[in-house]
C-alpha cells in the first residue's frame, strides 16, 4: 500500500514539474517573440528612414535640374 501511495505522489510530482516547464517554455517563447518583433520593427523603421532620405535627395536633385 505504501508503494502505491509513493508511486502516486511521484506521478503527481512529475506532472507538476512538467507543467511548470511548459509555463517556463511558454514565457520564454513569448519573450523571444517580442524580441524578434522589436528587431523586425527596428529594421523596418531604418528601411523607411533610408527610403525617405533617398526620396528627399531625389526630389532635391530633380528641383536643381529644373532650376537650371
Amino acid at each position: 500500500m505504501k508503494k502505491l501511495v509513493l508511486m502516486a505522489v511521484a506521478i503527481v510530482a512529475v506532472s507538476f514539474a512538467s507543467c511548470g516547464n511548459k509555463a517556463a517554455n511558454a514565457e520564454q517563447a513569448t519573450a523571444d517573440s517580442i524580441r524578434i518583433a522589436d528587431s523586425i520593427a527596428a529594421v523596418e523603421a531604418a528601411a523607411a528612414e533610408a527610403a525617405a532620405s533617398v526620396a528627399d535627395t531625389t526630389a532635391t536633385d530633380s528641383a536643381a535640374v529644373v532650376a537650371e
